[in-house]
């Protein structure tokens, strides 16, 4: 390791957040002055301002530097502070408490990793204290430390300091949120800020310092997959480079990549420079770089390039929480534009599921708008599909600006967003339904099944084999403890679709229904086996998009005229005329897997054993 990199110390990002009173200040104030970080001179400056003021020495004015804030004894804006441990350094942020100063709060901890939620011990929780625990779990905060300050003024009562834990544990769990720990403490005596007090004997638990430095750091952006959102295009002589600052991950020549939300893969062919000292063969989260592709698709601002095995979420539907700052009220049904990475484009709210008024917590279903300085957990709907991510995740994909009227009136952030909400292309007819959020996602029963959900959707006309493949596909994934499912069409139009016709129309609905409930099948991580006829391309495509390109699998079985008619009723292909059988079938105009069929007799577990070893490697 160099010189220069052993000198580099991990730095955490951590907010204070709390109700006005509550002791933030003096807290951080205490955590400065006990861990030797504060400035030449700044204790000095506390004693001549605690004097003026004729009140004892105040660690708070540390930190409340502006003369306002000092008059008025509450923290208006956020302040950063950097402290440090044997471990590491530290930012802690301030965030106002005062109901007024919701903004900066939200502003303020957006950027932390961590919190430090005070409560007073004396007080107990207080209005404040709950709607700063719902700002936490709004902007995706888990790793939370609850500071029971002014332990002093209850006589370091045990009996107290668990009545609040449970009271507080009750709110915080309908939140998702469970604290690391309770720590109970006195700020302004310096009791178990960096050491333990005799007057907390009964407390087992850590110190604040020893609890900071517990918290494990978020991995650095450069650590997370790759997000590379298109700035431009630009050409050069024979070259077309794509330029962009990227928010996460790592991209080397030669990396397989995927554009989406088209669904185009591609590869890196070389890394464009400028007279700037990097490795043209490698780049990293935080560079603004050029590279060119191999193949030469149209790209446009606003795509984003990712690894082809990790790729953001691309959907016109979206949860989200935001606030909002606009003069005029949000509402629904009113364009706006939204703004997320290089992403610009039309947008309205689909539904308002919640909104938290800035001086209560309490929420309703009946909310039509959005007003100014509240905070409102929302669904939205873009006129064209984007790409994103869980704030939680990456905050660079994961955070937006609502703009009206030429004016940003709105910051928002992107919610676990259900999976089951992805690639949305009908709208139901109510109004008054909102899209709701599970506590158990995908990906965890995959993990749990072990397993990838996948739909192997086999399509074919009537005659080609695709019902005996398919029985014996299920078999097979079963036999190899697969979680598998098998929807044949023909069963589903004696219940679901037995209301359709047997025509065009009916053809496309009953395509779209089969492929919304293996859109459910494999959300809950199961793989889904459909046979569908499923004839019209146009019908196909809409399935591949609600099930989404990498889930969906499409295998034409593809028998010659002889075999169909040899294995199925020939009255059932005198159409138009007795047409050609393959006019009868609008092959996809994307790639997809192929099976011929050339023998009536066909040996179904061979045709079972190339399907298998073309996916093996997905499931």
């Amino acid at each position: 390791m160099s010189q220069i990199a052993a000198q580099i110390r991990e730095k955490l990002n951590i907010v204070c957040v709390g109700h006005v009173d509550h002791g933030k200040s003096t807290l951080i104030g205490r955590l400065l002055f006990d861990t030797n970080s504060l400035p030449e001179g700044a204790i000095d400056k506390v004693k001549r301002i605690s004097e003026q003021n004729g009140k004892p020495f105040e660690y708070a004015y540390l930190l409340d530097a502006f003369e306002e804030e000092q008059k008025q004894g509450i923290t208006i804006d956020t302040t950063n502070i950097n402290f440090s441990t044997d471990k590491r350094d530290y930012i802690i942020i301030d965030a106002p408490g005062h109901k007024e100063f919701l903004k900066n709060m939200i502003s303020g901890a957006s950027s932390a990793e961590a919190a430090l939620l005070m409560i007073d011990a004396q007080e107990g929780i207080q209005e404040q204290s709950r709607r700063h625990g719902y700002i936490l779990s709004l902007l995706g905060i888990k790793k939370v430390f609850v500071i029971l300050n002014k332990m002093d003024l209850v006589d370091y009562s045990e009996s107290i300091y668990y009545e609040i834990r449970r009271n507080f544990d009750r709110f915080l769990s309908n939140l998702n949120i469970y604290p690391i720990e309770y720590i109970p403490v006195s700020a302004f005596n310096g009791e178990n800020i960096v050491s333990k007090s005799d007057n907390l004997n009964w407390y087992k638990g850590v110190n604040i310092i020893e609890a900071l430095d517990l918290i494990q750091k978020d991995p650095e952006p450069e650590d997370k997959p790759l997000r590379f959102p298109i700035q431009d295009v630009y050409k050069f002589d024979n070259r077309r480079i794509i330029a962009g600052r990227i928010e996460a991950g790592t991209l080397n020549v030669g990396d397989e990549i995927t554009i989406s939300p088209s669904g185009k893969t591609t590869k890196v062919k070389s890394i464009e420079h400028w007279p700037i000292p990097y490795d043209k063969n490698h780049v990293s989260a935080g560079m603004s770089v050029g590279i060119t592709v191999e193949d030469e698709f149209f790209n446009k601002r606003g795509e984003v390039l990712s690894h082809s095995h990790n790729k953001p979420q691309s959907s016109n539907l979206f949860n989200a929480n935001i606030f909002w700052m606009g003069n005029t009220p949000l509402v629904k049904n009113k364009t706006y534009k939204l703004k997320l990475t290089t992403q610009e484009v039309q947008c309205e709210v689909f539904s308002i599921n919640a909104v938290i008024d800035s001086s209560n917590l309490n929420s309703s279903e009946t909310f039509s708008e959005v007003k100014k300085n509240e905070v409102a957990e929302i669904t939205i709907k873009t006129r064209e599909k984007i790409c994103f991510d869980e704030f939680a995740e990456f905050r660079g994909t994961g955070r937006f600006v609502i703009v009206d009227d030429l004016n940003v009136t709105g910051g928002g952030i992107v919610l676990k967003t259900d999976d089951t909400l992805k690639n949305r292309v009908l709208e139901p007819k109510s109004t008054s339904l909102k899209p709701r959020a599970r506590l158990i996602a995908r990906a965890q029963k995959e993990e749990r099944l072990r397993q990838k959900a996948r739909v192997i959707w086999l399509t074919g006309l009537t005659g080609s084999g695709k019902n005996e493949i398919a029985i014996k596909l299920e078999k097979k994934l079963f036999e190899l403890d697969k979680s598998v499912c098998y929807l044949d069409s023909a069963n589903l139009r004696f219940g679901i679709s037995s209301d359709l016709e047997f025509n065009e129309e009916g053809a496309y609905e009953q395509t779209r229904r089969i492929a919304e409930i293996a859109n459910q099948f494999i959300n809950n991580g199961i793989i889904t086996v459909v046979t569908s006829i499923s004839r019209y391309k146009k019908a196909r495509e809409l399935a591949r998009e609600i099930i989404g390109t990498d889930d969906y699998l499409e295998f034409h079985i593809e028998a010659t005229p002889d075999v169909i008619k040899a294995r199925s009723s020939k009255a059932m292909y005198e159409l138009d005329g007795n047409k050609d059988l393959e006019l009868l079938y609008e092959k996809s105009d994307y790639p997809v897997h192929s099976l011929f069929i050339e023998d009536a007799e066909f040996n179904c577990d061979e045709k079972v054993d190339l399907i298998l070893d073309q996916i093996k490697n997905l499931l």
